[in-house]
């Protein structure tokens, strides 16, 4: 009986290092191939910042919300970081409820309006798929006024999703396809990486582990051009840290009434 529970524990650490391996496999493959994508698209949050203006991110559809408050209010992440967080896709309004508003035509375009994005903003928009309604309006809303505009998405995932799936935009348009500048999250068709004898489905999504890794780059790039020109950005300190609420005051006056959800 002791051998059985042994054995039963063994296999479970090695699907948990399989895990492992298989999202750095992910994670090095982004370094290889999207390492200037991501310094690029730093440039741009570093130019937004040096003219003090916030840029914005957004996240349309359920779990591709965790990427825009990966970035905001966030120890460690940048003070002129504006999340998006519309209720409509996030799902703490309801799941179903967010996956139809993420299909729904036009609702993208209301979400960009009610930002007030404007000529000369910075938008990224991060979604593991590319393709629903909400993120190829929310990109042409963007596009049409002027906005500069940054993609975190799955190429692969757009390209191999076929083009009459209930999902995508009445356009059939991809992400990749619309913004100025396109970061490849490689994100696997259905997200979920790892495969159990005996289940017919795979299990453990890769789309937190590299959205997180490439938001987190491009601001650690950000604050490193800055920091070479003598530029020291308001970033945010954990307020459960010592002395991390008196550091944030400092600051955050700049920034009411400017940050949506602040």
């Amino acid at each position: 009986m002791e051998n059985l529970f042994i054995r039963k524990e063994v296999f479970k650490i090695e699907l948990m290092i399989q895990y492992y391996e298989e999202i750095n496999h992910y994670l090095k493959e982004i370094i290889d191939t999207e390492k200037e994508k991501i310094k690029e698209a730093a440039k741009l949050v570093a130019d937004q910042i040096k003219k003090d203006r916030i840029f914005y991110v957004y996240g349309p559809g359920g779990h591709s919300n965790l990427a825009s408050q990966e970035v905001f209010f966030r120890a460690g992440g940048l003070m002129h970081a504006s999340a998006i967080l519309d209720e409509g896709t996030l799902l703490s309004s309801g799941a179903l409820r967010s996956m139809a508003i993420e299909r729904t035509p036009g609702y993208g375009r209301i979400v960009i309006d009610n930002y007030h994005l404007e000529q000369g903003s910075l938008l990224m928009i991060v979604n593991a798929y590319g393709i629903n309604a909400a993120t190829i309006d929310a990109a042409l809303e963007a596009k049409e006024r002027g906005v500069k505009t940054i993609g975190i998405s799955s190429v692969e995932h757009a390209e191999q999703t076929p083009i009459d799936h209930p999902a995508r935009h009445p356009s059939k348009k991809n992400l990749h396809d619309i913004v100025d500048m396109s970061i490849d999250s490689k994100v696997k068709v259905g997200d979920a990486i790892l495969e159990i004898d005996g289940q017919e489905q795979k299990v453990g999504a890769m789309s937190t582990f590299v959205n997180a890794f490439i938001l987190n780059s491009i601001t650690i790039e950000t604050t490193s051009l800055l920091a070479r020109e003598n530029i020291q950005p308001p970033i945010w300190k954990s307020g459960n840290a010592t002395g991390g609420d008196e550091w944030n005051n400092q600051f955050i006056h700049r920034f009411k009434g400017k940050i949506k959800n602040l």
